[in-house]
């Protein structure tokens, strides 16, 4: 018996030092071939993870069969965003941890330019720079009856953003405080409701401007948010005059 553990004892003594010794004869070419493989994978498997589920579809297949629609899910950013909230393992390695999402790009990276996010059962709009953005709750209608021509989304088309700095600054502060136009209220952050509709519009200058119609469908059991969605309007992208912003 003792002679039969010392044999296997010496095998795996053996088969960890061949291991090592294939390890380290690996060229350095190799060894950033094996890397790149596994970040597409792991891209891959993040994608498989914020996707939205076939039962979730068939719910809606009749909105998303109308063009400029779609579903997405929202990561909740104080759970998986790492970056932000250190006390986090690091699980989601995109930027803003799949708590974003892009309407124009369709991707979830922060980098990506954001028009919604979803942190603390908030819905917000708006991050960097001089972009910001509106949010209202729409009680009683669902997603399928907003048009551009209903009261509420004409107010938000009428909404012309200014081209200089000071002025785009003012309104960042007072969509962050909360304001109405034409009876409608809006603001930059929205409590997130299941089963509850919502109109977000979203200014990137240099980038996007946007007026799309959104529905919570569900929240999911690891706090994620199943959200479908309309594009209502689709402005012209919207720029700073220089020789304004430059003073």
């Amino acid at each position: 018996m003792k002679r039969r553990l010392m044999l296997v004892f010496t095998l795996l003594l053996l088969s960890i030092f061949n291991s090592s010794l294939v390890a380290q004869t690996k060229t350095r070419e190799q060894l950033l071939d094996e890397i790149t493989a596994s970040r597409n994978e792991l891209q891959g498997l993040e994608q498989q993870f914020l996707a939205v589920s076939e039962s979730d579809r068939a719910a809606y297949a009749n909105l998303l069969a109308e063009p400029d629609t779609g579903m997405f899910r929202l990561l909740p950013r104080e759970k998986f965003d790492s970056e932000t909230y250190k006390k986090n393992e690091k699980t989601i390695t995109m930027k803003g941890g799949g708590a974003y999402y892009s309407f124009s790009t369709k991707a979830h990276d922060y980098n990506s330019n954001p028009d919604i996010s979803l942190d603390h059962d908030q819905l917000s709009a708006g991050f960097a720079g001089l972009d910001y953005g509106m949010l209202a709750k729409i009680d009683g209608i669902s997603l399928r009856e907003l048009s551009a021509e209903h009261p509420y989304v004409t107010s938000i088309i009428k909404y012309e953003p200014p081209s200089n700095e000071p002025a785009i600054r003012n309104e960042q502060r007072r969509f962050a405080m909360g304001t109405v136009i034409d009876d409608v209220s809006l603001k930059h952050s929205v409590p997130a409701e299941p089963n509850t509709t919502y109109l977000l519009r979203s200014i990137s200058y240099s980038r996007s401007d946007i007026l799309v119609g959104l529905r919570v469908v569900r929240r999911d059991t690891d706090g994620s948010l199943i959200i479908a969605w309309k594009l209502l309007k689709n402005f012209t992208t919207p720029q700073v005059a220089k020789n304004i912003a430059a003073q």
